[in-house]
Order: structure tokens, then C-alpha cells, then sequence
């Protein structure tokens, strides 16, 4: 099977062109470098030709007011050309918990690009996914000087983004789910209380100081960022992926 992977040579997409090709399927990665532009259309009709799965991972350069342009955008570009193709089942990436945030620029143009998928035309499947164990050193940095990170007491449930892959390739491989797949990682953490776990991993002497309206996170209320009970729980726990990386 042909599987149109956008945004195939970042973080997850890359991984997920491995995963699907070593399950003996065509994934072909589409992104910019491949000369593929899903904001200007450049080369998508060539590159969903024969597919009939198309995945799509591109992200928003900011996360800002600008997001929710982009998003409408992409996906009406991707809906009508996926639509041309012939392409029979089309697979986004999105957040646990996304629609109920609405205060956050970024997590409304997120939910607006689930509701231009469920609208459209192909048959779709979209996963949420937690927050990466990969993107904590950059949550730690947006409130961080010298001596000090602060951070939220927010509930988070981190996951490996191999995890994260794993998730969108075997949801790409079936058939379409017409609904959300939630996948999560193993663990719950209060997000200061994840910032000393990775400072002291690292051997960094910074203090990490608990404040409810530091950073993006402060935003998010009660267990929002939680998977529910019908989420796919992954494998890899925070605390042996930091091991490994040590």
C-alpha cells in the first residue's frame, strides 16, 4: 500500500516512514526538502499520486495567532487534492485533550484543523497524543533563567516520540477510524514536579520553583492534558528514557 507520509522528515514523520516501510508498505515522505509544499500546494498533487493513505504531520511554524491560517490552509489544500488522488483514508496528528483549551492560540487552530478533517470528503483518522518527553527541555527553557525554572503544578502524561510514531503508523495501516484514537504515556506527573526529575538527570543544579501562571501550561486546567480511559497507554517511561539518553 502507498502511504503519503507530509511532513515525512521531521521528528515523528520520519520515524513513521521507517516503521511502515519495514511493514513492507510504499511510504513516500513529502515535505519541502522533497519538493512538496502543503502551504502552497507545490507538489502535492505529484506526490499523492497512487496513494491511498495520505498522513499528515506538518505543524504550524508558530503557535501563535498565525496558527490557525496555516492550518486552514494545509488542510484545504491536502482535502482537495487527497480528494482528486482518489486517496481513501487520510490520518492527522493532533493533542489529548486540544478541544478544551480554547483560550490557547495554538490548541484552537489544532481543533480547527480536526473539524476541517471531519468535514471533508476522505474517510479520516486522528490520533492525540500527549506532550513529547522530547519538547521537556524546551518547556523547562520558556521559564528559565541562571538559577531558577518555573513551572506549573499542571498534570502532563509524557510520551516517547517513538511511541507517538508507532501510534500514527498502525492507525495509517487500518482502516479509517471516522473518530479520535487518545494515546498517552505510562506515567502522570505534576509538570514541576517533571522538571526536577529531568534537572536532577542531568546533573543541573537549577531550582525549579512551582508557579501556577508560568509559561504556555499555566493555561491548562485540571486534568486536561490527562488521556481518559480509552487511550492507548505506551510503553516507555519517562525516568528509563531519560537513563538511556544518559
Amino acid at each position: 500500500m502507498k502511504i503519503a507520509v507530509l511532513g515525512g522528515t521531521g521528528l515523528i514523520g520520519s520515524q513513521v516512514v521507517k516503521i511502515l516501510q519495514a511493514a513492507g508498505h510504499e511510504a513516500v515522505p513529502l515535505s519541502p526538502s522533497t519538493g512538496v509544499d502543503l502551504l502552497t500546494g507545490q507538489g502535492l498533487s505529484d506526490g499523492l499520486a497512487g496513494a491511498e493513505v495520505v498522513v499528515n504531520l506538518t505543524n504550524s511554524p508558530t503557535f501563535d495567532e498565525a496558527s490557525p491560517a496555516f492550518f486552514q490552509t494545509t488542510m484545504d489544500n491536502l482535502l482537495a487534492a487527497a480528494a482528486r488522488a482518489g486517496v481513501g483514508h487520510a490520518v492527522i496528528l493532533s493533542i489529548v485533550g486540544v478541544d478544551q483549551v480554547p483560550d490557547l492560540d495554538y490548541y484552537r487552530a489544532k481543533t480547527l484543523q480536526e473539524g476541517i478533517l471531519t468535514a471533508g470528503p476522505i474517510p479520516y483518522s486522528i490520533v492525540r497524543a500527549t506532550q513529547f518527553f522530547e519538547f521537556v527541555e524546551a518547556i523547562l527553557s520558556w521559564t528559565a533563567d541562571d538559577t531558577t525554572v518555573r513551572l506549573p503544578s499542571t498534570p502532563v502524561q509524557p510520551m516517547a516520540a517513538a511511541d507517538v510514531a508507532q501510534a500514527v503508523a498502525e492507525v495509517s495501516m487500518g482502516a479509517p477510524l471516522r473518530g479520535i484514537r487518545n494515546v498517552a504515556g505510562p506515567d502522570v506527573f505534576a509538570l514541576d514536579e517533571l522538571g526536577r526529575i529531568t534537572l536532577e538527570a542531568r546533573g543541573d543544579q537549577r531550582t525549579v520553583t512551582t508557579d501556577n501562571t508560568a509559561g504556555m501550561f499555566a493555561a491548562m486546567s485540571g486534568d486536561v492534558l490527562i488521556a481518559g480511559d480509552d487511550a492507548v497507554i505506551a510503553p516507555t517511561a519517562y525516568r528509563e528514557w531519560l537513563a538511556r539518553r544518559a
